[in-house]
């Protein structure tokens, strides 16, 4: 994400029955906070509660509440509380018996209670009575009462450091430490009737977590998110997904991830995640002997993370561990934790989200593979002739192999055209021809000897998305259709696929695959791959188990020799520090296509006030509704398309801030751009209301001296009467300053008499009075 310093706009949400008009667009300006904003909130009193870590917070209406924990010397069992309206921080009420003082617990919210279970108890300063508990205790908040859930039946082992949340109105419990083992078993009761709820332990399913204790779980998209913790020698950064229906876990895989783009964050213990809208944010904790205090960001839909960076006024809290995080509304709240030396911490922090809807870039043109509508190319592959269609713009902006077979296919097409009509111009001379209408240009065919029909459509796939399908775990024939992917992906020089299949199959590799894969790569001469599956081979805990294989048996003899040569003495490792081409993006290729890298390819013009735009008709229906349907059903004879939003005619800087956002996604635009946008998403009908969300945003955070008169014309043309009034307020209010700037005398006569008649209702009798005393 940009560090770009924006500010949080109201999320809009689209309302059908409004006309189009922009006229009902509603502003608030300011003040917001700003986007990726970390800001320092008043510290805890020791008077009111001690520094603490290994404490639990959880958020309830407009507050924080702080449970437990210890003070490097003692556990607690206080109640804080922080209004966040207010930044202030009071003891919470409470009455009756509260948990014993305790940490490494859990804490949730329910419905009007707050639910602590288990953690570690006793006496840490003289090191007695220190124990692990499985106890359950409830607090509700509106009178302050602590009560003990008195369970019977079986009971979770009692643990500390374990995981909790609410779902489907149950507690969930998982791993953490029992005294002497790690743990990865999984318990739920259910909250909604005390007096016959019971645990009950959860079979669970798939890639279950390694055994692990200190790390942080989130619920986001009907699923529970584990990242990283402590797991003895087996500690990752993996992020595991769990499905509550089914109760199947799943490791989520980072091989998709290119070199180049955002890796996960490292691995670590003691740290936070929480979820917000569509991401998982996973700030502090301890990773390899340091304390690292950036925010890191996972795209639950996307699958990709990436690092957050501060706004420029940030306030930024240190490195740190074992502190707690909870969400109010927009922002992420995270109080105290374990900083240098060993140090608690009272600090809270506040950080504000940013909530735009979903870029559907990749979605929009994966749809259009999907649907083959508006296909205007067909390849024919391999000695089969198999047939695959396509769209030219799209293939032509991703490789620029198969843009040069496409034009050598449309060059041969266009010779057979000028032939046919010499022969028809023969005809008609001698009396027998007869005429031909034009009509519509065939479908134009490009033969690829070299690729067979299966890797192919992967590899249309991936250009169509930036991705392709992840192999599935023990199918073998994945991998080796991803093999000749890869192959594919050489012959077209797509560096970026190229990476990508080299990453998923080397993460595939396994004791029972490893030797097709090798054999495959030795035929497909696939020197790299080859290369990994030997290595995989020799290394001392895989070789006996391979080579006593039935596969080994049948292997061919060069490679039995390669294998046993390469045990007996293992080749020198080369390093190279040559950097690995990522090749380019969906985004990159979109946009070098709409500057220029497209234009002998456009198969539509779009009038802008009877200025001509060339375009291409599979782009502009992949993400408009209104293009789409259109194109099926309405196709002008001339291929000629008028370009307005309802009754307005955008101005061109508009329209091409248009065209970036349908080519690329691209939202950065001036403030008066988004003026004539901002209704472009209803009346074109694109997937959400992203540019929308920018648009207004946009507007209300970036009215400058320097800019407002070009938005006055702006919200004049568009009728945005609440965005003209503003841009009068500003222009009265710095009219000093407005009066130096050259576009003044360019504006018309009718808005130079708005802007008196608004600076003589702002100058009041007395200021009057005063100038007519000098006249």
């Amino acid at each position: 994400m940009s560090c770009k310093s924006t500010k949080v706009a109201p999320s809009v949400d689209f309302d059908h029955s409004c006309s189009d008009s922009v006229e009902y667009l509603t502003l608030n300006f300011g003040p917001f906070e700003t986007v990726h904003r970390w800001r320092r909130l008043p510290p805890c009193d020791e008077f009111v509660g001690a520094r603490r870590s290994k404490h639990t917070v959880v958020a309830y209406r407009d507050a924080i509440y702080v449970f437990g924990g210890d003070n490097g010397k003692n556990m607690l069992n206080d109640l804080l509380r922080f209004d966040v309206k207010d930044c202030s921080w009071c003891r919470a009420f409470t009455t009756g018996t509260p948990p014993a003082p305790r940490y490494h617990h859990s804490a949730v919210v329910y419905g009007s209670s707050m639910f602590v279970f288990g953690g570690y108890t006793g006496d840490i300063y003289s090191n007695s009575n220190l124990k692990n508990k499985n106890d359950l205790f409830e607090y509700k908040f509106a009178t302050g009462q602590w009560t003990e859930w008195k369970v019977e039946g079986s009971l979770p082992v009692a643990r500390s450091a374990h995981g909790a949340t609410v779902y489907s109105d149950k507690l969930w419990i998982f791993a953490g430490y029992d005294g002497n083992a790690r743990l990865n078993d999984m318990w739920t009761i259910s909250l909604q009737d005390r007096e016959h709820a019971c645990w009950e332990e959860i079979e669970q399913s798939g890639e279950i977590p390694p055994s692990c204790c200190n790390f942080p779980v989130a619920v986001c998209r009907d699923k529970m998110f584990v990242f990283s913790g402590q797991s003895g020698a087996k500690i990752t950064n993996n992020l595991f997904q769990f499905e509550f229906n089914g109760h199947m876990w799943t490791r989520i895989p980072t091989e998709h991830l290119l070199r180049g783009s955002p890796p996960p964050p490292q691995r670590r213990y003691g740290h936070t995640m929480v979820a917000f809208d569509r991401h998982l944010y996973v700030f502090g904790g301890a990773a390899d002997n340091t304390l690292p205090n950036e925010l890191h960001c996972y795209d639950v839909d996307s699958q990709s993370w990436e690092v957050i960076h501060p706004s420029l006024d940030s306030e930024m809290p240190s490195g740190r561990l074992f502190h707690a995080a909870a969400v109010i509304q927009d922002a992420m709240y995270i109080f105290g934790g374990t900083v240098d030396n060993n140090v608690r911490s009272g600090e809270m922090y506040r950080f504000q989200f940013s909530c735009y809807p979903k870029c559907t870039l990749h979605e929009d043109y994966g749809k259009l593979w999907e649907n083959r509508q508006f296909c205007d190319v067909e390849f024919i592959l391999g000695e089969r002739e198999e047939r695959v269609l396509g769209h030219i713009a799209i293939v032509t902006a991703r490789c620029q192999w198969l843009r040069r077979k496409i034009l050598q296919a449309r060059e041969r097409q266009r010779q057979r055209t000028k032939q046919d009509s010499c022969e028809e111009s023969d005809e008609g001379a001698t009396g027998g021809g007869i005429h031909r209408p034009s009509g519509r240009q065939p479908m134009l065919e490009v033969s690829i000897r070299e690729a067979e029909a299966q890797p192919f459509e992967v590899l249309m796939q991936f250009l169509y998305t930036d991705k392709i399908q992840y192999p599935r775990r023990g199918h073998v024939q994945d991998v080796l259709l991803i093999m000749d992917v890869y192959k594919l992906a050489l012959s077209f020089k797509l560096s970026r696929l190229e990476q990508l299949c080299v990453q998923y199959i080397e993460a595939s590799v396994d004791l029972q695959n490893v030797l097709s894969v090798c054999e495959n790569a030795n035929k497909l001469q696939l020197d790299q791959l080859k290369e990994h599956c030997l290595n995989f081979v020799v290394k001392e805990s895989h070789f006996n188990q391979v080579i006593m294989t039935r596969e080994f048996e049948h292997l061919s003899t060069p490679l039995i020799v390669e294998i046993v040569r390469r045990k007996q003495q293992p080749p020198p490792r080369l390093y190279s520090d040559q950097p690995v081409d990522i090749g380019t993006s969906l985004v990159q290729d979109t946009k070098a296509y709409l500057e220029g890298g497209g234009l002998e390819f456009c198969d539509i013009i779009l009038l802008l006030d009877g200025h001509p735009r060339p375009a291409h008709k599979a782009i502009l229906a992949a993400r408009s509704s209104y293009f789409e349907a259109m194109f099926r059903s309405f196709m002008p004879e001339d291929g000629q398309v008028n370009i307005s939003i309802g009754e307005m005619v955008p101005s061109k800087q508009a329209f091409e801030s248009m065209l970036r956002y349908i080519y690329y996604g691209d939202v950065n635009m001036p403030p008066e751009d988004s003026l004539y946008l901002f209704a472009a998403p209803y009346y074109y009908g694109f997937s959400n209301n992203r540019l929308q969300a920018y648009c207004k945003q946009n507007l209300e955070m970036n009215v400058t001296v320097e800019n407002v008169l070009q938005i006055l014309e702006a919200a004049d043309k568009t009728q945005a009467l609440d965005m003209k009034k503003h841009c009068l307020h500003i222009i009265v209010h710095q009219f000093i300053k407005v009066s130096k700037l050259p576009n003044l005398r360019s504006l018309s006569q009718l808005l130079l008499l708005d802007i008196i008649e608004s600076l003589a209702t702002h100058i009041s009798d007395k200021q009057c009075a005063e100038m007519g005393s000098d006249i």
